[in-house]
């Protein structure tokens, strides 16, 4: 008799001390992550402004903005006179070199610290580019690296780079300067949030990863946002603030010390050794007495597998993301991940930034945005404890898309609309799109056989942020038809609703190790069957999970 990984892992503890303890460091990856991928944001917020005259320094910002009101560029106009009560000024031809800010909440940005507006605003514009650009490179890097040298080099060495490229932000003051620092800071940007989350999610039980996961990144990158938001207004300049985003980043380096290396991971390089010693201290973590005759059973089973793997295929010994493309089922199955990952990202990033118009503080409406995403973690949460990770899914997009669309028609022919009511209908868009990418980003996790799920996660990642570059063009069409964007959201929903019925369920299965697993993983599953028995299928895999967990207990007294 053997003992795969599941079983070991439940005798060792999957939902005790040890996992506590990395929900908790996840939770505080997502904190200091949140500030640092929003931070792109934060520091390049652009206040209202003028072009500066002598004779508007004793005037309220109120009557400047009334004397540029008449002209087509108020922000970019330079005066040439003006009356003495403000009216029938005339524009000079020339350049204007300074302005005049209105600073949100007395936040100095890093555009108007360095001027950059009007026609030298396309260089923030530049350096915000290569740190997406960063973010696609650093996702695939470390993507490769998680599966060549561990999980847990891979996610210090990714906030190193995190660290640096903001400490280096901090000096910059040219276009190439700080182009560069966001390039390094984007490395970051992708891969550090992920490869921890595989990381927990290789440790816990099927029921922590829906509840424990979903809860945490939630809560804790919630807190991050509004963090982010009140501490910039709080420090009033965006150096001051990107020390404190930097800073935070070397915390991480503990993980090294505090996280066991993947035994998943460590199995599927052979290195069943090393397995075993990260289950024994696991075990010894969460003080449960695991015995030498189960340790055996669990070397047995990885050495049967690792010899029925090279007598199948030669692949197993070093399995490459390119090695599942061999097998046919499997291949069908990435792609389709792939696809759905990618348009519920761009779907994500088009509303995100689908907020102009709004007479609203940038601060007021990240905190705003922020606070959709505990419940919104909440709702997935129960939803896939009850019905499953494919369920969620599959409504959750289409009910986004259906009601983004809905928004879109609304606002387009509702011409007196109010701001208010234009930001809770965003919101509500804003919590559908939140539970979406959630409940996609955990089944495509799930559904990558752990031989490869770093290095294919990478690519899924890569392809979404490269796909997202064309949400500006999707929202430029608003200009033409009001409801353009929300209409193409909505059918891209849907479609990926669509794809999403051809993946398998992975509620309280074992998840493939190896790429054979991967190959058989839900075969014979059809389009609808996780509509089928919900309930009878949770008590028979809860009551499973629980005389696993009282026969360990046994053991411990």
């Amino acid at each position: 008799m053997a003992m795969d990984f599941e079983e070991i892992l439940v005798k060792c503890g999957d939902s005790h001390r040890y996992q506590y303890m990395l929900l908790a460091l996840y939770g505080l990856l997502m904190f200091i992550v949140s500030r640092h991928y929003f931070a792109q944001n934060v520091i390049g917020f652009v206040p209202d402004h003028w072009c500066y005259h002598e004779q508007l320094e004793n005037r309220s910002y109120a009557e400047i903005a009334a004397i540029y009101a008449p002209f087509k560029r108020p922000s970019c106009t330079r005066l040439a006179s003006i009356n003495m009560d403000g009216s029938n000024a005339t524009a000079s031809s020339e350049p204007c070199n300074r302005w005049i800010y209105h600073y949100d909440h007395g936040f100095i940005s890093m555009n108007a610290d360095l001027n950059w507006v009007c026609d030298d605003a396309y260089k923030a514009r530049v350096g915000q580019s290569l740190f997406f650009v960063g973010s696609m490179c650093g996702t695939l890097l470390f993507g490769l690296l998680g599966d060549r040298i561990g999980r847990i080099r891979a996610v210090v060495l990714a906030n190193w780079c995190g660290f640096l490229g903001d400490s280096a932000t901090i000096f910059a003051e040219t276009l190439v300067t700080f182009s560069a620092s966001r390039f390094v800071s984007g490395l970051a940007a992708e891969a550090n949030s992920y490869l921890m989350f595989i990381l927990v999610l290789e440790y816990v039980s099927p029921t922590m990863r829906s509840v424990g996961l979903n809860l945490t990144m939630c809560i804790f990158y919630c807190l991050g946002l509004i963090c982010a938001s009140w501490q910039a207004v709080w420090l009033g300049s965006w150096r001051s603030f990107m020390v404190w985003t930097a800073l935070p980043q070397l915390l991480i380096t503990g993980f090294y010390f505090l996280i066991q290396e993947s035994a998943q991971w460590l199995v599927t390089r052979h290195d069943f050794d090393g397995a075993e010693l990260r289950l024994r201290r696991v075990a010894k973590f969460n003080r449960r007495d695991v015995s030498e005759a189960d340790y055996e059973l669990f070397r047995q089973h990885c050495k049967t597998k690792e010899s029925e793997a090279r007598s199948q295929m030669s692949m197993q010994k070093q399995a490459r993301l390119i090695d599942s493309f061999k097998l046919p089922r499997l291949r069908r199955r990435l792609i389709y991940v792939t696809v759905v990952f990618s348009i519920v990202t761009l779907c994500y990033n088009t509303m995100s930034r689908n907020v102009e118009g709004l007479s609203i503080s940038p601060f007021v409406m990240f905190i705003l945005f922020a606070l959709t995403l505990p419940p919104s973690g909440i709702f997935q949460t129960q939803v896939q404890k009850h019905f499953g990770r494919k369920f969620t899914s599959v409504v959750s997009m289409t009910a986004t898309g259906l009601m983004t669309a809905t928004t879109g028609i609304l606002l387009t022919f509702w011409t007196q609309h109010s701001a208010t009511v234009m930001v809770c209908l965003l919101l509500m868009c804003r919590f559908g799109i939140s539970v979406t990418t959630g409940s996609t980003m955990q089944i495509s996790t799930e559904l990558m056989p752990t031989c490869v799920r770093s290095s294919g996660l990478a690519v899924i990642h890569v392809t979404a942020a490269a796909l997202s570059f064309i949400s500006p063009f999707i929202l430029h069409l608003d200009t033409y038809f009001r409801a353009a964007s929300s209409i193409i959201t909505c059918i891209l929903l849907l479609v990926s609703a669509w794809i999403c019925l051809l993946l398998s369920e992975t509620r309280n299965k074992k998840l493939p190790l190896t790429l054979a697993e991967g190959e058989e993983f839900g075969k014979g599953e059809r389009m609808f069957d996780f509509m089928r028995g919900f309930k009878k299928e949770d008590q028979h895999d809860l009551s499973a999970d629980t005389n696993e967990k009282l026969m360990g207990d046994k053991r411990t007294y």
